[in-house]
Order: structure tokens, then C-alpha cells, then sequence
């Protein structure tokens, strides 16, 4: 990214308020970056807001290695005019929180995005008493809970959106999997993108394969042979297109020729190729 602190600061979209695991990846991976982040409502609300260039970049949840793949992410980011530039994954660590005073026997219900709550359940198997209950974000739980002084609930979020709203965390690290890592993508405009390129080691692609028999497999023993490791594929069906689906594939390389051999290679083989990002792998970081 080829901006420094003395120009204007890059604006950046996250999913969800302030203080969500969202704009934690954001400022990890924009940490030499003077940055201003900008919250929105949805997932459908930050790619419409970046349509209308509200923000230099958005930041949006693709996976969690406990809960898997965000599955209508993949079609926005498809559908959309944006392209991966990076990614970064975070170490989650949730953790449940209410008001001052208020004590586990007390909550009646819990709120938090559906996400955040597949990765907590069984942790809630022990307190039969309390409600789960789906919301759009971590943060703006805990944020109509500190405004409304609602007591009797909770939210599952992380400790620095508990510390900005006053919340007080009632039990740590409630998530099933200590080894809970959510991979966000890092996305722009196309010219953006191409202007800031340097040379990738992992590319996103999309596309469709015709019923054929072994047109997967073939596809697959290319990047194989060419020495192109596949480290995802998610397939999702084609809207009105019967029993056809497009597949989502994630590739890392050390040989961008041969990265770009390979994509000539299988084209025979594919319909409908698209890159949807060229970047480096990301890195792993925590909350604090």
C-alpha cells in the first residue's frame, strides 16, 4: 500500500460499530497506515458503501476455523467491483460481558452476531436459563446495553469493544476452540488495486466447470503439477442454473509464472474464470 502518515488518512469501511473483532483486524493491518474507520450495518451496507466510494478500502470476515466459511460473502465479493489486496487473520478470543454487578444467575439473554454465538454454544450448555439471540454485530450489543443500562443481558464480543462501552467481563475466553482465528479480505477498487500491485505469493479465484466427468479433478491435478498449492475451495450454487455451481478457490505460490502458466492451463477445462484477488498471505495476529 503506497501511503504514508503525512498524506490523508486512508478510509477504511469494517462490518459492524467500533470496537468489533472487524476494525481489530483493520488497525493490525493497517498499523503503519494513518487510518479512519467507518462503520456500517451489514455486510450488502459496506459493499454498497464502497460502490459509492465512501472508503479507500473495506475490510470483511470470509472464514472462521471454528464456524467456516461466510458463505454470502463470497457472492458479494463476486458480484461486486472489488478485488482483494490482502488478507490477515486474527485470533478470537470472546468473551461475555454485561453491565457492572451483574452476575452469570442473572442473565436471561445474550445477544451477538451468529457467528460469534456458534462459536460459544457449548460454553452456554451450562446455563440452560440463558436465550441466545442473533444481532447484527459484537459491538453494537454491547454498545445498546451500556446506553439502555439493560440488565438481565449480555453480549459475546471481544474485550476491547467490553472496555469502550464500560462493560465488564463476566467470563473470558468462552469460545469452544482456543484455536479460534477468523481470516479477513482486504478489498478495493480495481484501479486502486492495480496501481499498488506488487508481486503476489496467493491469488482468489472464481469459476464454473461443465458437467463433465473428472473436470474438477483435472482442474485440480493442473495446479498440482504445476506446483500450485490449494489451500481452499468453497463451491456455491449458480442462481438459475440447476445442480450447477461456481467454485471459489484460494491458491499460494513462490513462481508468479507459473501461477499465471497455470491459470492458461486449466482454462480449457473452466467457464467463466475471474480473479478476484492477486496479494501475500496474511499474517496472524491477536487482540492485543
Amino acid at each position: 500500500m503506497n501511503t504514508n502518515a503525512e498524506t490523508a488518512p486512508v478510509r477504511v469501511l469494517i462490518m459492524g460499530g467500533y470496537g468489533t473483532f472487524h476494525e481489530i483486524a483493520a488497525l493490525h493491518y493497517f498499523k503503519d497506515v494513518l487510518t479512519e474507520i467507518f462503520p456500517s450495518n451489514s455486510f450488502q451496507d459496506l459493499f454498497n458503501q464502497m460502490k459509492d466510494h465512501s472508503a479507500d478500502y473495506a475490510i470483511s470476515a470470509i472464514e472462521n476455523s471454528v464456524a467456516g466459511s461466510i458463505l454470502p460473502n463470497y457472492a458479494l465479493i463476486s458480484d461486486s467491483n472489488l478485488k482483494i489486496v490482502g488478507e490477515i487473520y486474527l485470533r478470537v478470543c470472546q468473551n461475555l460481558v454485561a453491565l457492572p454487578g451483574q452476575t452469570l444467575s442473572s442473565l436471561q439473554e445474550v445477544y451477538s452476531h451468529p457467528m460469534a454465538i456458534l462459536q460459544c454454544k457449548p460454553f452456554f450448555e451450562q446455563y440452560p436459563h440463558i436465550k441466545l439471540i442473533d444481532s447484527r454485530d459484537t459491538a453494537g450489543c454491547m454498545r445498546d446495553i451500556s446506553v439502555g443500562n439493560l440488565k438481565g443481558v449480555g453480549a459475546i464480543g471481544s474485550a476491547t469493544a467490553a472496555g469502550k462501552y464500560n462493560l465488564e467481563i463476566l467470563h473470558a475466553g468462552i469460545e469452544t476452540n482456543k484455536r479460534n482465528y477468523t481470516r479477513f479480505l482486504i478489498l478495493t477498487d480495481a484501479q486502486r488495486a492495480e496501481d499498488e500491485k506488487n508481486i503476489p505469493t496467493k491469488a482468489s479465484l472464481s469459476f464454473a466447470l461443465s458437467h463433465e466427468i473428472g473436470s474438477l479433478a483435472k482442474v485440480l491435478s493442473i495446479f498440482s503439477y504445476l506446483n500450485i498449492n490449494l489451500t481452499k475451495i468453497q463451491s456455491l450454487p449458480i442462481i438459475g442454473k440447476e445442480w450447477e455451481y461456481l467454485f471459489y478457490v484460494d491458491v499460494e505460490f513462490s513462481d508468479y509464472a507459473m501461477y499465471r502458466h497455470s491459470l492458461d492451463s486449466v482454462a480449457p477445462f473452466v467457464h467463466g474464470m475471474e480473479v478476484l484477488g492477486e496479494y501475500h498471505r496474511g499474517r496472524v495476529v491477536s487482540e492485543s
